[in-house]
């Protein structure tokens, strides 16, 4: 689980991911225009004010994030009283690109919304999620998604800036998505093999967090709910 950093503290960032679907395994009639949503309050913590662009990544001891080895995956549950007539999904990021500079500490990396699957019967399993939903169903969740929720035409990629000060310490991680960004203290494990470095984790967040509206139809009787669950496995070489 994530927290928040306070505040009053001083932040830096753009970006980390993550990625997010919707339910939308309901028929919708094709999207109008979409007015931007008014900002929201973080739903679990006051809002962080976005911290000075830090410094780009040192290109002396730099890697290179493999997105061939790389994930961030998020789960989305569905809710609302009708429930059991919708679906629990799995959005994944694999083309991330970005670099990791160990001697400084320091990450910056990001991924485009529009190049994310939906629902990978691996990922699904991997989630513990028993059904796979139909093609149609899938294409409609992801259409909904970009378009009615992240508004991917407008605000295409999600970036992130991940840092800290000594190794014992959880990442101080910058997200941007949907022209907000929010800051997380997010625990690591990190594993040096050789030239490569692996940076796995998990953490929760809220849509609302980002300016989001979470999906729903029906006057809400049968929605995605607000949290999502995020793990990542991260490569650089």
């Amino acid at each position: 689980m994530s927290t928040r950093l306070p505040a009053r503290q001083r932040l830096t960032v753009p970006s980390l991911a993550v990625a997010l679907a919707l339910g939308a395994c309901t028929p919708l009639p094709p999207p109008g225009p979409v007015a931007p949503p008014p900002p929201s309050p973080a739903a679990t913590a006051p809002a962080v004010p976005a911290m000075p662009a830090a410094p780009a990544v040192g290109a002396a001891d730099a890697l290179t994030i493999d997105s061939a080895s790389s994930l961030i995956a998020v789960t989305v549950r569905r809710g609302g009283v009708l429930a059991r007539l919708g679906h629990d999904h799995v959005v994944a990021a694999r083309t991330i690109t970005g670099t990791v500079s160990p001697a400084e500490n320091r990450a910056q990396f990001q991924f485009r919304l529009d190049q994310m699957t939906v629902d990978e019967p691996a990922l699904r399993q991997a989630a513990g999620l028993e059904k796979q939903p139909s093609q149609d169903a899938i294409d409609g969740t992801r259409t909904n998604m970009l378009t009615k929720v992240l508004d991917a035409g407008r605000y295409p990629l999600v970036t992130v800036t991940a840092e800290r000060t000594t190794d014992d310490q959880p990442l101080r991680v910058a997200i941007t998505l949907h022209g907000v960004t929010r800051t997380y203290s997010i625990p690591v494990t990190l594993v040096r093999d050789g030239g490569a470095l692996t940076v796995s984790g998990t953490v929760e967040l809220q849509q609302t967090d980002f300016g989001l509206v979470p999906f729903s139809v029906m006057g809400g009787a049968l929605a995605v709910e607000d949290r999502m669950a995020l793990r990542f496995t991260l490569v650089a070489r």
